[in-house]
């Protein structure tokens, strides 16, 4: 009995995907129409993924104003389309965006829209060429990014799974920074763990920055071992189902001096405020500005030297950003990152960085460790 529930609840799963990518795809053909075009040409891969479920390296949907889509793939792929997405047609050809181009001219199509983001000059050369008379294509902007930057129940779940592991991986390796452990054992022993407690793998290569290196927002961690005296910077996360999580603590190393722990302290109160300032309705530059006026206001303006945040989902960065120079609004249900941080050339620096989702009752933060200063 129990081997039964279990598969109905996997079928029950299945189905419900199945109904939520149908959602997305009804969604995505009405912006099509309402934008004067017939079809639209979906070529990037990971929104393809987004719309059909299939994660492949060579896929692409046509997805028609009225009329149902059509799946292109490779024969590699033919077997796993087939289980992931039945409820679709599937052409089976190594030429893709070729066969949809011919898929939707035979079915009248004369205004294609295509994702110009992801077609390079020679790409579209080629596609302009194989376009059948009569077909125009047309660049479409961004509307299956613009339809991820929400996420559903199912979205959400897997956004929570990531950063869970991400949270608990980092408890595991915390005995481990000691004097004389390197930047790279760190890292590695990170990620291992992250992929023993279930994420199908890193979102990212892992930053460990110990000493001076924690100047550099974006260091490879390296051989230089931990020194007493150091801040360390891991920014990391697990990847879920292909959903991305993305977290960074600052922490010392057997001690940490005044000048540390001011540091640290006013990083903290500069992403709580970015975290508080992250409702639906705020202006992503006044998210930004939440923290960065903090941080200048302490004489450390230059020293902030990035973004507030990011959107997450499928992609480690996707839409929205969060800076000084961006527009736009945080609507309910947007996970972003919160990510301020303070670099000191030849000194050192701090960040800190949760995941959280814009809601109307508040933030909901997804990575919980603790933000308080840990001095092991």
């Amino acid at each position: 009995m129990s081997g039964m529930s279990g598969a109905v609840r996997r079928w029950t799963t299945v189905l419900a995907m199945e109904e939520l990518r149908r959602a997305r795809r009804e969604r995505l053909a009405a912006w099509t129409a309402a934008h004067d075009l017939d079809a639209l040409l979906v070529t990037r891969l990971v929104n393809v993924r987004y719309l059909t479920g299939l994660d492949s390296s060579n896929a692409a949907l046509l997805v028609p104003a009225d009329g149902p889509p059509v799946l292109a793939t490779d024969g590699r792929y033919a077997g796993t389309a087939a289980r992931v997405c039945p409820e679709l047609e599937a052409v089976i050809d190594r030429h893709t965006a070729e066969k949809l181009l011919e898929r939707a001219a035979a079915a009248g199509a004369r205004r294609l829209g295509f994702e110009p983001h992801a077609v390079t000059v020679e790409r579209h050369t080629g596609l302009t060429r194989a376009a059948p008379d009569g077909l125009e294509l047309r660049p479409a902007g961004r509307p299956v990014e613009e339809l991820r930057t929400v996420k559903d129940d199912a979205e959400l779940a897997l956004l929570a799974e990531a950063c869970a592991i991400t949270d608990r991986a980092f408890d595991a390796v915390l005995p481990m920074l000691r004097p004389g452990v390197t930047e790279r054992e760190i890292a590695v022993a990170l990620e291992r763990r992250m992929v023993d407690l279930g994420a199908e793998r890193p979102a990212f290569d892992s930053i460990v920055a110990s000493g001076p290196n924690g100047a550099i927002p974006h260091h490879r961690p390296g051989d230089r071992p931990l020194a007493r005296g150091d801040l360390v910077t891991m920014d990391f996360g697990a990847r879920r189902g292909g959903y991305h999580a993305d977290m960074t603590r600052t922490v010392a190393i057997g001690a940490a001096a005044d000048w540390q722990r001011d540091l640290y302290d006013l990083v903290r109160r500069a992403q709580q405020a970015a975290v508080e300032a992250a409702r639906p309705g705020a202006e992503t530059r006044d998210v930004d500005a939440a923290a960065r006026d903090l941080i200048a206001a302490a004489g450390h303006g230059g020293d902030f030297t990035h973004g507030v945040g990011h959107g997450v989902g499928l992609e480690i960065h996707e839409a929205p950003l969060l800076g000084y120079d961006r527009t736009g609004k945080l609507v309910d249900r947007v996970p972003i990152t919160a990510e301020p941080g303070i670099y000191l050339a030849g000194r050192g620096g701090v960040r800190i960085e949760d995941t959280l989702v814009a809601r109307t009752g508040g933030p909901e933060l997804l990575t919980t460790t603790t933000k308080d200063l840990l001095v092991l």
